[in-house]
């Protein structure tokens, strides 16, 4: 079953104050969500209201919902004009994008998203990280606290938000911060230690160099209470060539200091397209998920082509068992033989890992581009996968455009309450004046999916080293040079649509933006 989230957007013509582009009304994408740990019936969906063609959304809204989802009071955050943001409370801004939300063990919620004084994230456009705070479960949000505020010389990306699970005072805000001129991309971080009353002067955590950044900085904390943050490395290694990697820093005294990183993997997604058309989708391709379980065991899904000698992206998964200090060679988890993308990662409290993904399997020769959304679950850590089919097709050629590519979020989201996961995800409604909607989709029982007869059981057993050989990493795979092009290609996009200046001062453009 799945409810929506998303209703008629309530922002006005012109309530950012006259701005330049395209603006897809109604159009809702790049969702988050968070449940409240004191009260699982709570949850807090975020997402994109009214997203324009070149970069970013009128305004962040929020939805509340007290019934596990099924239905849902919307809110604006007062991080944009349009949401309810002015001068006096530190809202006055045109546009705001990644939409990040997290609950505190005492029900306290805290929203962020970077917002832009711009019609787009050029040169000279103001750009900030804002954080709103709840104390009714999303009813209403605070005026917004800032955390970096900046003009030309630096642009503030890619922002994530975690409350401390063990300790409800600490919150913990992480981002990256690219240097104008191509002059590398710092992971950046600040925190509160009094529940949201001061936030800690932002500073870099990691920095990768003057010819690399990191993108997707994104903390969870592990029973231990040892913070692991994940992100994407970009290291520009030609004038015409970059390489990507996944890896984690750690910090043991709640982000005080920080250890240097360790290698997940290398980053080889190339991206998806519509096969007809050859356009692209703006995916989650430089951007990996990571979720921690009650054991500690800790989990990093993306997308990745070596599994299909680097002609489509699958979700590629890695798990580590020691708190992040080695990790297993990556594995499939979605279905072999057709292109998916944007993955989301969630653990149980009972370790079952779930996975969320789109995929192109049933697309089809038409004009149309249908994608269909899962919901892939492990109950041996990760290393055995059954499907549940969360959203039927639907086209993504009716999303709203971002840069000249189909966007439906750079992430999307998953939870769970209680003994069912909960997808958090936008699909297309084939209505071109409400383009996409948002929706929770409380899964099927994971104990009642469990549940086998004795000779499932047997079967399963016989069939499960086949299975984990399927999914594995192919003998044969070699990373060759045309991967290598293909992948540089991709991550350039990726950081174009972001930041359209990205690598004019350092790189040629052998694939120019759409």
């Amino acid at each position: 079953m799945q409810y929506r989230a998303s209703g008629p957007s309530p922002f006005t013509l012109n309530c950012d104050g006259g701005t330049t582009g395209t603006v897809f009304q109604n159009a809702e994408v790049e969702p988050h969500v968070a449940v409240d740990p004191s009260n699982p019936n709570n949850l807090i969906g975020v997402w994109q209201q009214d997203r324009w063609s070149n970069g970013s959304s009128r305004g962040l809204m929020s939805a509340a919902s007290s019934d596990g989802g099924q239905t849902w009071t919307r809110t604006p955050l007062p991080v944009s004009r349009c949401g309810g943001g002015t001068f006096a409370n530190g809202g006055d801004y045109a546009r705001a994008t990644d939409p990040w939300v997290t609950f505190a063990p005492d029900g306290t919620a805290y929203a962020m998203g970077l917002v832009t004084t711009g019609a787009s994230f050029e040169a000279g456009s103001v750009n900030a990280m804002l954080v709103v705070r709840s104390t009714d479960r999303g009813r209403s949000w605070s005026a917004p606290t800032t955390l970096i505020r900046d003009g030309a010389g630096f642009f503030n990306d890619k922002n994530t938000i975690t409350a401390d699970p063990f300790a409800a005072a600490f919150v913990y805000a992480t981002w990256d911060r690219l240097v104008a001129g191509d002059a590398g991309g710092p992971s950046y971080f600040s925190r509160t230690i009094n529940g949201g009353v001061t936030w800690e002067a932002a500073r870099a955590i990691y920095d990768p160099g003057p010819a690399s950044q990191t993108l997707g900085n994104v903390i969870v904390v592990a029973p231990n209470g040892t913070l692991v943050n994940l992100f994407t490395q970009i290291d520009r290694v030609s004038a015409t060539s970059t390489v990507s990697h996944l890896d984690v820093i750690r910090s043991f005294d709640r982000g005080v200091t920080w250890t240097g990183p360790t290698r997940i993997a290398d980053l080889l997604a190339v991206g998806t397209r519509d096969p007809q058309s050859n356009v692209p989708v703006r995916d989650g391709a430089s951007l990996a998920q990571i979720a921690v379980g009650a054991s500690g065991h800790l989990f990093v899904v993306w997308q990745d082509a070596r599994f299909n000698n680097g002609n489509f992206d699958s979700i590629a998964i890695s798990r580590s068992t020691d708190n992040g200090a080695t990790w297993s060679a990556p594995s499939r988890v979605s279905a072999a033989g057709a292109a998916a993308f944007t993955p989301s990662v969630h653990v149980r409290a009972n370790g079952d890992v779930g996975v969320t993904y789109y995929d192109l399997r049933n697309n089809t020769a038409a004009a149309s581009l249908l994608a269909d959304y899962w919901l892939a679950r492990s109950s041996d850590g990760g290393v055995t996968w059954t499907e549940t089919r969360v959203a039927t097709s639907f086209d993504v050629t009716t999303a709203p455009q971002a840069g000249g590519a189909y966007f439906l979020g750079d992430y999307q989201a998953l939870v769970s309450r209680n003994n069912v996961f909960v997808p958090f995800f936008v699909k297309t409604t084939g209505d071109l004046s409400n383009r996409t909607d948002v929706y929770a989709a409380p899964a099927v029982s994971v104990a009642a999916a469990a549940q086998q007869t004795a000779l499932q059981q047997v079967l399963a057993q016989l069939t499960r080293k086949p299975e984990i050989a399927s999914r594995a990493i192919p003998s044969d795979f070699r990373i060759t040079d045309g991967l290598r092009r293909n992948t540089s290609a991709q991550a350039e996009r990726s950081m174009r649509w972001r930041v359209p200046q990205w690598g004019e001062k350092t790189m040629r453009a052998d694939v120019a933006p759409p």
